[in-house]
């Protein structure tokens, strides 16, 4: 069995909330990731928009496991101004060295899911394995779980997959 972690920010609880029904769909262990520096009222809020502006790593708190023990880590982060939630770009940031596959699900008010996943391959110098996005009212409605029942599918079966695969040299596609 694939060993896969979930990774979450969560500022409003929503992201939790998808980040837990996947750990009880799949089974699979949760880490969250805090912020040193709590954003409170609406200070808060124009914080995130001025850390997704500036595209700022603000300092966070992670004491999970350690990424590089798992086959696979999915990150479950909000989208802040169309893009990243600076404390998930801080987190990526600081251990892209350290992340085995990634697969991404983002958590949004309505766009900016491609320009987050994008960032997350700058970051990190690859493409995640896969990526979703669910609007903030599919979540709240619950519309999302089926959806999100067949990406943590999809991720297990592409993470088990990729243990398969064989060096390029070898491959039919070489040649």
């Amino acid at each position: 069995m694939n060993k896969i972690l979930v990774v979450v920010y969560s500022y409003t609880g929503t992201s939790r909330k998808v980040a837990q029904l996947l750990c009880s769909q799949q089974g699979w262990p949760m880490a969250e990731i805090a912020e040193t520096r709590p954003r409170a009222g609406a200070l808060g809020g124009f914080r995130c928009l001025l850390d997704s502006v500036f595209r700022r790593h603000p300092q966070i708190r992670y004491d999970g496991p350690k990424t590089k023990d798992f086959d696979a880590v999915v990150l479950v982060s909000p989208i802040w101004g169309q893009r990243l939630a600076g404390p998930m770009r801080s987190f990526v940031g600081t251990r892209r060295h350290h992340l085995p596959d990634v697969a991404v699900v983002s958590v949004m008010g309505g766009s900016g899911a491609p320009h987050a996943v994008a960032e997350i391959s700058r970051l990190i110098g690859r493409a995640p394995i896969l990526d979703t996005a669910f609007t903030t009212r599919e979540v709240d409605d619950g519309s999302f779980a089926t959806r999100l029942q067949a990406f943590g599918t999809a991720v297990r079966n592409a993470e088990g997959a990729q243990s398969a695969v064989r060096p390029a040299v070898l491959s039919p596609q070489a040649l």
